[in-house]
């Protein structure tokens, strides 16, 4: 007999080799009938596998946990496998893995699936559901395994790449058979609602080099109520978009002619992104730092110098020779930063030293993964760098923490409980990854753990998650679509400092390290333009507005008034337009509402007559008439205090 001890801490002892699934059922049948895999020991099993020893055991299900969901998903993307074998004989199958939300298959076929394709094989998967099919589990030598997979080539591509006397593992449904590690469900009808989502061209493996397979996105769930929900969920993220919103709201554009992941701002982009540059840079002024410009591009030393070039060099664009110099564009600025603290001599009453800078940095994103705003090849980075002495590390970060909650929180208004800390730490079981230096790794961790904890900041900590240089604090934001994302962030650098030999003079006349801070409060614009889009679904607050206000003449009688109150609201710094076209009022509403500015102002005989103006807000609809000056006076409130 072995003991097993449950997640509530229940001690079961049952026979040696008893299988997941049947403690399961010594539990209850109706676990029995949800489970969809087991944690042993915190490492994910088949509901087959074996306990031959004491251990800890939770038995998952799709409601319990994403592992739990990603058991039932995998399965199902071999009943869509098998459901296109059905279909499409002779189709190569590459991997179907399920992902946070669903799953997908890679398939190399003659041609993309067209819609009638993707209906019938919905309607093969839920056949081979019904069929309620046993899944089996199998094993087979390397060389066996090849045989087996002799006519899928992909299949045999991974599995060459397994070491030598290890077993294979395969799952079996019917007729079909997929090289796979698992979890998976014991029948095909443990299955119940399915919803394929879309299809796509893929490169097998990611990368633009192979050849080009079509990809299947699908869903599947417990109860078909839950497809539904899915489907809505889906229909609002396709509302937030920040792509559709951009093409909506003529914020930005692409075109091939000028290259994957290069965005080009219209004016409407570009007026949000100005102002939201000048807000940060005044913010840092105000708390005491200098702006510099440095260069775009940059001799390969000067990243041999940082690590980057060692760290880095994957994700940095090829090497451009010139003359007797191998110059590269830069993908970060803190060595050009260095570089400036360096240039000359500091003293220890000089410091802190805050450096920061708008830089347009450059990443090497191949074309699969670029996305509209949010992941592009050339982004223009909120940075900045504090050189400290070591004594002022924890009133610097607790400044930088500071100004993080006071733009996110009460400049964007975005709730506390959306906001959680992560200390990133160095992975310990994978130091190349990183710079060599035990020492420094242990000091800076355990200064930002000090940190958060003397400043009562609630936080976790996440192995793996440092950058190359050392450890940092990221602010993990909830959005509206309940992602996790990391924009701000604040990474204490001892390394850096001694790879530039940075020095200042401290009160006792001898030389010292100064620590360096990175941070980033709005990380790249690019990218928090794309935040900011798909949180305010485009309805941005009245100061960061492209448009601000809208002039509506009722006829051509009131054009002179309509141009006269824009001169008015011009001269007040307010972004105005009129709207001089001849269309009847209700259609430029309606306009006006769809470009999603927060103000019309409507004219017509009477306020002309009277000096009035009959105001519209998107939120609100009709807000009667009201003076010019006084709707100034409530606009210019509005922006300076940056209310919505």
């Amino acid at each position: 007999m072995i003991k097993i001890t449950l997640k509530d801490k229940t001690i079961i002892e049952v026979e040696k080799g008893t299988t997941i699934l049947e403690v399961a059922k010594k539990i209850s049948e109706g676990l029995a009938r949800m489970a969809t895999c087991g944690k042993v020991n915190g490492e994910i099993k088949d509901l087959r596998y074996e306990l031959n020893d004491d251990c800890n055991l939770n038995i998952e299900t799709f409601e319990s946990s994403i592992e739990g969901k990603k058991a039932y998903w995998h399965t199902t993307s071999h009943i869509m496998a098998q459901a296109v074998k059905r279909l499409f004989p002779n189709v190569k199958f590459a991997i179907g893995p399920s992902i946070d939300e669903g799953f997908y298959y890679d398939f190399d076929i003659e041609k993309p699936f067209t819609d009638e394709d993707k209906e019938k094989i919905e309607q093969e998967m839920k056949k081979i559901i019904k069929e309620n099919i046993e899944i089996e589990k199998f094993s087979l030598p390397k060389k066996e395994a090849l045989k087996l997979m002799e006519e899928q080539p992909y299949k045999q591509e991974l599995i060459e790449e397994l070491p030598e006397g290890e077993e294979i593992s395969f799952y079996k449904q019917g007729d079909f058979t997929d090289l796979c590690a698992g979890p998976h469900l014991m029948t095909t009808g443990k299955v119940k609602a399915i919803k394929i989502l879309s299809s796509s061209g893929a490169y097998w493996r990611g990368s633009e080099k192979n050849k080009m397979l079509q990809r299947i996105y699908a869903i599947s769930f417990p109860k078909a109520s839950q497809v539904e929900e899915h489907l809505q969920k889906l229909e609002e993220i396709k509302q937030r978009d920040h792509r559709k919103i951009g093409k909506d709201l003529d914020i930005f554009m692409t075109h091939p002619l000028v290259g994957s992941g290069l965005p080009m701002y219209l004016p409407n982009g570009a007026t949000i992104r100005r102002i939201l540059e000048r807000y940060i840079q005044d913010k840092e002024i105000s708390l005491g730092y200098n702006h510099v410009y440095t260069p775009s591009l940059a001799n390969v030393d000067l990243y041999k110098t940082s690590g980057h070039w060692e760290h880095y060099k994957d994700d940095m664009f090829p090497v451009m020779k010139m003359e007797n110099e191998e110059i590269v564009l830069r993908p970060m600025n803190c060595p050009h930063h260095m570089l400036v603290y360096k240039n000359k001599m500091h003293s220890y009453r000089d410091l802190p030293i805050r450096i920061g800078e708008l830089a347009h940095d450059f990443r090497y994103e191949d074309s699969g993964s670029v996305c509209g705003l949010e992941r592009v090849r050339q982004m223009c980075q909120n940075d900045a760098h504090l050189f400290v002495r070591p004594d002022q590390i924890k009133e610097e970060v607790g400044k930088v923490l500071k100004l993080i909650v006071e733009v996110y929180q009460k400049d964007f208004g975005f709730p506390a409980s959306s906001f959680e800390y992560r200390l990133s730490l160095r992975d310990k079981n994978n130091k190349e990854k990183y710079i060599d230096n035990d020492k420094m790794w242990e000091t800076a961790e355990s200064g930002l753990r000090e940190i958060l904890t003397e400043l009562e900041i609630p936080f976790y900590e996440a192995e793996g998650e440092a950058a190359f240089y050392g450890p940092k604090i990221d602010i993990q934001i909830k959005t509206a679509l309940n992602h996790d994302v990391t924009i701000p962030t604040c990474q204490l650098d001892f390394a850096l400092p001694e790879r530039f030999e940075l020095e200042y003079i401290g009160e006792d006349g001898e030389k010292h390290r100064p620590v360096v801070i990175h941070r980033a409060i709005l990380g790249s614009s690019d990218r928090f333009i794309s935040f900011l889009l798909e949180e305010t679904k485009g309805f941005l607050p009245t100061w960061l507005s492209p448009t601000q206000v809208k002039i509506l003449p009722i006829t051509d009688n009131q054009h002179e008034y309509a141009y006269s109150l824009k001169e008015n609201l011009l001269k007040e710094g307010i972004r105005v337009e009129v709207d001089d076209r001849n269309e009847k009022t209700g259609y430029k509403i309606r306009e006006a509402q769809l470009q999603k500015i927060p103000y019309m102002l409507v004219v017509g005989p009477k306020e002309v007559e009277e000096n009035l103006v009959a105001i519209r807000s998107r939120e609100g609809g009709d807000m009667g008439t009201m003076e010019i000056d006084k709707f100034k006076e409530k606009i210019l409130y509005e922006i300076k205090n940056k209310k919505k």
